[in-house]
């Protein structure tokens, strides 16, 4: 079975308008709960060390994980932590469009110049306690920026700053970017897309995580069947979010 559909078409919505915040837009509703329970999971997911830096990525791309994790940093700054939310994809970006902040300064603006103003990059959004570093200008080199040296200093400015820092990342199989993150952070979610993503696919992004030692914490079944009202939550948002899922259960 090949790991990749043949000639997907790429969603582009969300690159144009954004990701759907269900948690801010309908806060008390059923999916907007499965985002606070997926925060809470991850919370207690371990036991043995703080989690400050976690990245979301998923297989392939157009697979929900943008939408997930701007809603998982919008619940946990909900809770009153000082949350960071940063676009790390800077190939197709999302997060300006989303928080509705300017993309002329971001993560490839701090990660190129010589000097540069944080507070210039770094925008609060109209959620109390939610911070975004949006991607910047696309620059020819994504995977050598963010496995530089300065993007180790980032991340380390950063975590004495915030409480948690929640990274978008691209997809593990479409290039390395993921990977390099993943060595950097305290702990990587996968966001897998109920009915669509190829078990070769997500197993393969599993591995390449491993290769780099990435602290899988575990998976986000999305875009599931809504079993009580028997239909299902479409939508940009993707759909009903069933919950966190550890590695383990989905070898």
């Amino acid at each position: 079975m090949s790991l990749f559909r043949k000639k997907k078409k790429l969603d582009s919505h969300s690159m144009k308008h954004g990701v759907g915040l269900i948690t801010v837009t309908k806060p008390n509703s059923t999916i907007a709960e499965q985002f606070r329970t997926i925060r809470t999971n991850i919370q207690f997911s371990s036991a043995d060390r703080q989690l400050k830096t976690i990245i979301f990525t998923s297989a392939n791309p157009s697979e929900g994980k943008s939408t997930v994790s701007s809603n998982v940093a919008v619940t946990w700054a909900d809770q009153g932590s000082k949350v960071l939310f940063i676009d790390a994809d800077l190939r197709r970006s999302t997060a300006h469009r989303t928080f509705r902040v300017s993309n002329t300064h971001g993560l490839t603006t701090i990660l190129t110049a010589k000097q540069a103003d944080l507070n210039e990059s770094i925008k609060k959004t109209e959620v109390n306690n939610l911070y975004v570093l949006p991607s910047g200008p696309v620059p020819p080199n994504p995977s050598e920026l963010l496995n530089s040296s300065k993007m180790d200093q980032l991340l380390k400015a950063l975590v004495d700053q915030f409480d948690m820092i929640i990274l978008d990342a691209p997809p593990v199989n479409t290039a390395t970017d993921a990977q390099v993150l993943a060595s950097r952070v305290d702990g990587v979610i996968l966001v897998v897309p109920q009915g669509v993503a190829l078990k070769g696919a997500v197993l393969r992004a599993r591995d390449l995580l491993e290769k780099v030692h990435a602290n899988v914490l575990g998976t986000i079944l999305n875009r599931a069947v809504d079993t009580d009202s028997g239909g299902y939550y479409g939508g940009y948002y993707g759909g009903y979010y069933g919950g966190y899922y550890g590695t383990d259960d989905k070898k």
